[in-house]
């Protein structure tokens, strides 16, 4: 990455013309503050904290919200929940170096793919909209929630403030009130509605018009995940961004060139200039 660009990446963050999208690699370097295991982000990490540190069937062991579905239809879509709420909203954690970095810029707007709170705590101290992906809930059309933070509290909203920053956890979060996209059932409803427009508030569509983006810590393998991040950046710039993938697979390099992102051969701790220790 030469220092030109880095320099235009965050100059785009700082005014709001690139919006940060978040996967789990910028987890990479959170560890469980008591025993210093790594949080579980990506999916095979997920799949084995939720089995108990063993592997599951390899049909299973292909993709997160595959076995999600299997733990589902077996134990009941609670099963599912109170892994999710104990993994990210019960157990505490150390901060990533990403999210200390990304505080002190402050982007308006930011996309987090991860099910955890540590976006939250970074604007903590400013009133901020938070957009929280659902699935398979009845008495709605849409497939989000509003909340309004006033610096002390979650207070649930019809809309958005889009003079305040905007944080959009379409996969949930455990608060203030656990929602999460887990299981492949999740995932289809989602995503059903994401392409017909019921997932994403009218402001944010209006907001996200011409917008540039820059995936950190995102894999582009797996189709789930590549099916959300193309709706959720619809109507973008063209180039639409760049994705920060180290040693990326000929499938990512294609999904790139069709999705008109420059594939900069590097991780997001590259970018933010911190090493993860081993």
């Amino acid at each position: 990455m030469t220092p030109e660009l880095r320099e235009k990446l965050l100059a785009g963050l700082k005014d709001g013309s690139i919006v940060p999208y978040l996967g789990p690699g910028v987890l990479a370097d959170v560890k469980n503050a008591a025993t210093g295991a790594p949080i579980p982000a990506d999916s095979d990490s997920l799949i084995y904290a939720m089995n108990d540190g063993k592997p599951m069937a390899p049909k299973l062991m292909y993709e997160f919200p595959r076995a999600a579905m299997n733990v589902e239809l077996k134990r009941g879509r609670s099963a599912v929940t109170k892994f999710l709420n104990r993994t990210y909203g019960e157990t505490a954690w150390t901060r990533g170096a990403v999210h200390d970095w990304l505080k002190g810029i402050a982007p308006h707007y930011v996309i987090d793919i991860n099910r955890d709170t540590q976006l939250q705590d970074s604007y903590a101290d400013v009133p901020h909209n938070l957009i929280v992906g659902i699935a398979r809930l009845g008495g709605t059309d849409f497939r989000y929630k509003l909340y309004f933070w006033d610096g002390v509290a979650y207070k649930k909203t019809d809309v958005i403030n889009a003079a305040l920053p905007i944080l959009y956890k379409p996969m949930g979060t455990p608060k203030p009130e656990a929602n999460y996209i887990a299981s492949d059932a999740d995932y289809v409803d989602f995503i059903t509605e994401l392409m017909g427009g019921f997932s994403i508030p009218p402001e944010v569509k209006e907001l996200r018009k011409g917008k540039q983006y820059l995936f950190m810590g995102l894999r582009m393998n797996r189709d789930t995940e590549r099916m959300v991040l193309s709706d959720v950046i619809y109507a973008a710039a063209e180039p639409a961004g760049w994705a920060l993938i180290a040693n990326p697979t000929d499938k990512e390099r294609r999904f790139c060139k069709k999705q008109k992102l420059e594939l900069i051969e590097a991780d997001v701790f590259d970018l933010i200039g911190a090493a993860i220790a081993a």
